[in-house]
């Protein structure tokens, strides 16, 4: 868990709002995604997302700033890599449904994409899907938003 920080939250007592207000912007996901590839110097996301440096700068110190990259200084006190702290792993996750959502939503039928395999059988990560109770894919209408610590309706 992330310790306190301090912002001006869009929503202060929706977990989706706070998420979206540490990571929502497009070139801290991308360098999140970058990171969960194996890249970790300042070079290597320049490369990869052609951001300019400015920005790039500014994405690293917030994703830093809130605990989801480490800054890692090398020997010699120069370039400093960057590496996914336990939070910024856990947004694997996120990262995975989004790109399941645009191989899904983003393309058109047979335009060329990239997809997540896993090394050992060269296949597709399988889709995440939500499961209820009972182990049957969850509905949105079967959900329901309460306060921590009121009970459900």
């Amino acid at each position: 868990m992330l310790q306190p920080i301090d912002m001006d939250w869009t929503d202060p007592e929706c977990p989706v709002a706070r998420a979206a207000d540490l990571v929502g912007d497009k070139w801290t996901l991308l360098i999140i995604r970058d990171s969960l590839d194996g890249k970790r110097r300042f070079s290597e996301f320049q490369k990869s997302l052609g951001v300019a440096k400015n920005i790039l700068s500014d994405r690293l110190r917030l994703l830093v700033d809130r605990g989801i990259l480490a800054r890692i200084p090398n020997d010699r006190g120069t370039r400093s890599e960057y590496e996914l702290t336990s939070a910024g792993l856990d947004l694997f996750t996120l990262i995975l449904s989004l790109r399941q959502w645009g191989e899904r939503n983003a393309f058109g039928t047979n335009e060329r994409h990239s997809v997540l395999v896993t090394p050992t059988t060269g296949q597709p990560v399988p889709q995440l899907r939500p499961l209820g109770p009972g182990g049957s894919e969850l509905q949105p209408q079967e959900t329901l938003v309460v306060k921590v610590g009121q009970p459900a309706p």
